[in-house]
């Protein structure tokens, strides 16, 4: 039986222990490295674009030699404004990608010994980091699964049976519930979104799958639709799971991620925030065959490529 990824060697080439031991300059330098990959890490003006300036090295700052704009390594970035050390920083990326099914913000929160809303608020910055990359804006091609899983919208029912009442009934939900629906490459990328129906599926299927694509899709009516314009195999799961190759197995997988995400580490995830976590599970669903090491150096870069978080400023969310 061949050994799982996760179990390999290959899967492990970054520890705390080795971001620890290195330091805060050796953090501090991955940071310009990934904010400015074509210069080596030497910095270029924000404002200009010149890639000569001056170190402040007793603020981390650089002061363009052109236009004389002060600026450091995160400014602009989704880490503008940030107070952690950049050796923490780099610390919650490696717990982040480390944990496959995600981590708790309490666990982060005492791993990197900070309040509970700087980790809530960090951890949230990096999937809008994550997020550009599950939403390029690009279409799906080749073969896309297409299915809604939903979430939320718990209804504790009542202690006695005589004042329990049908909370599958309109007038007994909550209003929280919301369904995210998930469009899945074979060999590709997945793209989540949410919304409060399954059948909003189909429009967002005409909008982000290619034409000359085919889909797979299960038995539930409001698919029919897409038979306009895609070539779609069905599959009846209450009769077989797959059929000769028509199959949903692999979105299946990301929302079983999700859940296994949403139920084991999280607990509760309100509706307004539901989104990303659906793309951080996307996000590593689409690489889980990559080592933590190289999954780190990704997140830096996409943060450093990141402009400014509109929900959320410094350490906690911003005002509507």
């Amino acid at each position: 039986m061949p050994q799982h990824f996760l179990l390999s060697a290959t899967s492990r080439t970054l520890s705390l222990r080795s971001i620890y031991k290195a330091g805060e300059d050796a953090a501090y330098q991955t940071f310009c490295e990934m904010r400015w990959p074509e210069t080596d890490g030497e910095a270029v003006c924000p404002c200009c674009g010149f890639d000569e300036a001056y170190k402040i090295t007793t603020r981390r700052k650089f002061k363009c030699k052109a236009c004389h704009h002060q600026f450091s390594v995160t400014s602009g970035t989704i880490f503008a404004s940030r107070k952690m050390d950049f050796v923490d920083l780099l610390a919650a990326i490696c717990i982040i990608v480390n944990a496959s099914k995600g981590v708790s913000m309490v666990q982060l929160s005492r791993d990197l010994d900070c309040q509970y809303k700087t980790a809530f608020v960090l951890a949230h910055k990096l999937r809008e980091a994550m997020a550009q990359e599950v939403h390029t804006g690009e279409v799906l091609e080749g073969h896309v699964e297409i299915d809604g899983a939903y979430f939320g919208g718990h209804i504790r029912p009542e202690n006695a049976k005589a004042d329990r009442k049908d909370r599958r009934l309109k007038q007994h939900q909550t209003g929280k519930r919301r369904v995210v629906i998930a469009m899945r490459e074979r060999e590709g990328r997945t793209l989540p979104f949410v919304g409060m129906s399954e059948g909003e599926g189909v429009a967002l299927a005409n909008e982000n799958v290619s034409r000359i694509a085919t889909m797979s899709a299960d038995e539930a009516s409001h698919w029919d639709e897409l038979h306009l314009g895609h070539h779609v195999d069905r599959v009846n799961h209450s009769e077989i799971y797959s059929d000769d190759g028509k199959h949903t197995n692999l979105v299946e997988s990301f929302f079983s991620r999700l859940r296994n995400m949403v139920r084991g580490q999280h607990h509760h995830v309100s509706p307004q925030y539901l989104h990303q976590y659906a793309n951080h599970a996307a996000w590593l669903e689409d690489n889980r065959r990559t080592d933590n090491g190289t999954l780190a150096k990704i997140v830096v870069s996409n943060s450093m490529a990141a402009p400014v978080s509109r929900q959320w400023k410094g350490y906690w969310q911003r005002a509507a």
